[in-house]
């Protein structure tokens, strides 16, 4: 097996039975604040020419650092097998769809797949809400002879069914930051630092678990930090390690896995390792030197990848100004639909959100599920976002904000109080399918369990209306597809599936529904 790193969380896995090209990021993402790092603009033509031919197509996620839809739309011939988590959502499938992609490989949660003759793989998910729709997902690939484990930044809860594959080889692992808080708050400085501190040592010693659980032979840094080479948001770089920021690099991971005398393995794109079951052979494509310089000397290379990307910044930036819309109007119509459709998420929020876009705040009334122009209203929260990015978004029905506007960094943030998940559930759920299952995860924990389950009528059958798993409405999650063994019910809200004949989950032990023909 040779893995070679293309950047972030790219990865191109060769084998004798065939190549999978796992999340291909090249074009700067979430309005161009994101950059690879380092770069991976400069890869030799044989590289990308066994990138672009690769034999499988692996995308863990929906979030733009691993979804990149302008390269995969120039790059890649549409008829390249796409292997899909089992999401319960079939989001991510629609979207790839619509760049024209026409193959694609369905998997089955944690279940091993032989996609050529002697190359295996299984994908496992994570169906957080916070990831959108479906949620993550990490890969392991088995080639006969060497395994692979691609966790990029899944915060899998099932680690051991990771491992449960067999000894890995290599384990490709994030660490570093993938979100803006706290660098966006309205704080004190001194309390950024330390929320900072307390963020990255939480990022680690939670990689570390990871690493202690999979127990490969040796880990690989993987999936960020990414480099930010707007002047505006330059200061968001770990360059000297004191900065408030959520985003060291390599360098930081690899001192914790030498500290338990765990191999790490340091890669910039174009890397290769080449495993065997005696060696791990490293190559990279610069001098040692050169490699060691991008980060002893990392100010001045991002300076130089700052200066080559400016006029490319310069030209998108210059487009982030369209006619403006009547935004109270078009949110309104937008996002009141939405709130009536969700009633426990906004009294879970139970408070207002000024969303301040350029000089119009537009106050979201979430008590009364209502969109207008604030005045002196009380609020709990304030998102400050330039115009020209809500302009955006809004023009483009962008469902997931924070896999947009606010992964960007480009705004600023005040709450009075702590963290509502809620609310932050709303901005990623902006889309009837969406919220309908931000509006089961907050009724969710409210649910009553000893209540007399009601019952639905779904298909050709009589079923209990509530998921026995997370509770999810079946009326509107459940759907009845065929299978091998015969009829399925299937929870579309985490993917669980149901024997339509016995009622026994097919997905988990001990779980069953209630379940029986219409005419019996």
């Amino acid at each position: 097996m040779r893995a070679t790193s293309i950047g972030h969380a790219g990865i191109l896995i060769e084998t004798e039975a065939g190549s999978i090209l796992c999340d291909p990021w090249f074009v700067p993402a979430f309005f161009g604040s994101w950059f690879v790092f380092p770069r991976n603009d400069q890869l030799d033509a044989d590289l990308l020419r066994r990138i672009e031919s690769a034999d499988f197509l692996y995308l863990s996620h929906l979030h733009g650092d691993h979804q990149d839809v302008p390269w995969l739309r120039e790059h890649l011939r549409r008829d390249i097998p796409i292997l899909l988590p089992g999401f319960p959502s079939r989001e991510q499938e629609r979207s790839v769809a619509d760049l024209g992609f026409t193959e694609f490989v369905h998997t089955v949660d944690g279940e091993e797949l032989e996609v050529a003759p002697g190359l295996t793989i299984a994908i496992h998910i994570e169906t957080s809400l916070a990831d959108g729709p479906g949620g993550d997902s990490a890969l392991v690939v088995f080639d006969g002879t060497s395994r692979l484990v691609d966790q990029n930044d899944c915060r899998t809860g099932g680690v051991e069914a990771l491992a449960g594959h067999g000894p890995v080889d290599l384990h490709w692992l994030q660490y570093s930051g993938a979100i803006w808080y706290p660098m966006v708050y309205d704080i004190d400085e001194e309390e950024k630092r330390r929320l900072c501190r307390a963020k990255v040592e939480s990022q680690l010693a939670r990689a570390m678990r990871y690493v202690h659980a999979i127990d490969a032979r040796a880990v690989v840094p993987s999936a960020g930090p990414p480099a930010f080479l707007d002047d505006d948001l330059f200061h968001l770089n770990v360059i000297e390690g004191d900065e408030p920021s959520i985003f060291p690099d390599q360098r930081s991971f690899l001192s914790r896995l030498r500290a338990v005398e765990r191999l790490g393995i340091l890669v910039i794109p174009g890397t290769t390792i080449e495993v065997t079951p005696d060696d791990l052979r490293i190559e990279h494509p610069l001098p040692e030197a050169q490699v060691a310089a991008i980060f002893d000397e990392k100010e001045a290379y991002l300076r130089r990848y700052q200066a080559d990307w400016r006029p490319w910044l310069e030209e998108i930036e210059s487009g982030w100004h369209p006619p403006r819309t009547d935004l109270i109007a078009t949110l309104k119509q937008w996002w009141e639909p939405l709130m009536r459709m969700a009633p426990t998420m906004c009294a879970a929020i139970g408070a207002s959100c000024v969303l301040r876009a350029g000089d119009l705040d537009v106050l979201l009334d979430f008590p009364n599920a209502e969109v207008r122009r604030a005045a002196r209203d009380p609020h709990a929260f304030r998102y400050d976002v330039p115009r020209g990015l809500v302009e955006i978004a809004v023009a483009d029905r962008t469902v997931d904000w924070s896999n947009s506007v606010f992964l960007s960094c480009r705004w600023t943030a005040w709450r009075d109080g702590p963290f509502n998940p809620n609310l932050a559930n709303f901005f990623k759920s902006l889309s009837v399918e969406r919220m309908r299952r931000a509006e089961i995860e907050a009724v969710h924990p409210r649910a009553a369990t000893t209540e007399p389950e009601a019952e639905i009528g779904l298909g050709d059958y009589v079923v209990q209306r509530r998921c026995p798993h997370r509770r999810a409405d079946l009326l509107v999650f459940g759907e009845i597809e065929a299978g091998a063994d015969g009829e399925e019910l299937v929870c579309t809200m985490h993917g669980w599936r149901f024997d339509c004949r016995t009622g026994r989950c097919r997905t988990a032990r001990g779980y069953s529904v209630a379940i029986r023909p219409r005419d019996a």
